[in-house]
């Protein structure tokens, strides 16, 4: 006669690792609001998520969907961090990385984070990775303080247009190209210097198209003019269009987006300043609305379905390869688009 040997007392049974339970009592809260923490609920107050994010943190507890990530290899879902979606720049980008993710097989977690400071970034990152992603992608989060940023460790990333390029991998419009191709359009058209509508100071892409616009002129000799703060609205370039109107010396001016540009051809129009004949204007980005102006608005293209592309691309690249992390840039050529918002140069009335 054989003898099974009984199992020992549940109770008894020893766990692999903290559980969800052992969260919920060092966080102060229910199981179920750890669950809707890993799962990326709204509805937990930012206290309370920051109180479970920290004692997931002192466990080292993982959600249980790890499991599926050990047996297939992948969560096939990666993470979006954005700032400001409402801007062109951000919604397009980010329009373009679900697409690439979608014909990559992978869908998309997308947190859009209130304030870019490194204390939201961390959370944002943090938080993505509790919901079970295999890399992340951030989107022109532009904060100052860079060096400060933690993410998860071994967490597959890549920015877009961001202050962290030089220290993480990298894919980016060709501001500098852009700006120099436009700039040089307008001063080969006989415009004795170009000025311009810049946008917010805090704005990456605003501040290298604003140096660039400066170098390039410095660069082929010409008066370098004050520059006209906007802020990327329409409301801020029609507001720019008064000052200008009222300026004779004024023939050129490249916009730092298209939407000021805009703006500001409607100021010019209401106090009849003819455009081209008396100012050209230049936009950036190349919005779908840009060639139904009037007149249609000359500007530079950025590609945004190629740089989400790209984005997407080396992302996958980090995670086949394990995660490895490197500092390399991508630059994806800014093409100008002429059309009939610029002309020769001739002095206004």
């Amino acid at each position: 006669m054989t003898h099974e040997a009984e199992a020992p007392p549940r109770a008894e049974r020893r766990r692999s690792g903290p559980s969800m339970n052992d969260v919920a009592r060092l966080a102060g809260v229910s199981g179920q609001t750890v669950s809707r923490v890993t799962n990326g609920s709204q509805s937990v107050l930012p206290e309370t998520r920051r109180r479970v994010i920290d004692a997931m943190d002192a466990l080292g507890y993982s959600p249980n969907s790890a499991a599926r990530a050990l047996r297939s290899g992948t969560f096939d879902t990666i993470g979006v961090i954005a700032h400001k979606l409402a801007r062109t720049g951000e919604s397009r980008t980010v329009e373009a990385v679900v697409e690439a993710a979608r014909d990559r097989g992978h869908t998309v977690t997308l947190i859009d984070v209130d304030s870019p400071s490194t204390a939201r970034l961390t959370e944002a990152a943090t938080r993505l990775s509790r919901q079970a992603i295999d890399g992340l992608v951030i989107i022109r989060a532009e904060v100052r303080e860079a060096a400060r940023l933690t993410l998860p460790r071994d967490l597959p990333v890549v920015v877009s247009d961001s202050v962290f390029m030089g220290r993480l991998p990298a894919v980016s419009t060709d501001q500098e190209g852009g700006t120099r191709a436009v700039v040089e359009h307008l001063l080969e058209l006989g415009h004795p210097t170009v000025h311009h509508i810049a946008g917010p100071s805090d704005s990456l892409p605003a501040r290298v198209r604003r140096l660039a616009w400066e170098q390039n002129l410095r660069a082929r000799g010409r008066t370098v003019p004050e520059v006209i703060q906007g802020d990327w609205t329409s409301e801020s370039g029609y507001a720019a269009g008064a000052r200008i109107a009222a300026d004779p010396s004024v023939t050129a001016v490249f916009c730092a987006n298209d939407e000021m540009a805009a703006g500001l051809l409607v100021a010019l129009h209401e106090r009849s300043v003819d455009v081209p004949g008396d100012v050209s204007v230049a936009g950036f980005d190349d919005v779908p609305l840009a060639r139904f102006l009037w007149p249609p608005l000359t500007t530079v293209r950025q590609s945004f379905d190629v740089i989400g592309r790209r984005l997407v691309d080396t992302l996958m690249d980090q995670i086949r390869d394990g995660g490895t992390v490197s500092s390399y840039r991508q630059l994806v050529p800014a093409d100008l688009i002429v059309r009939a918002s610029t002309g020769a140069h001739r002095p206004r009335r």
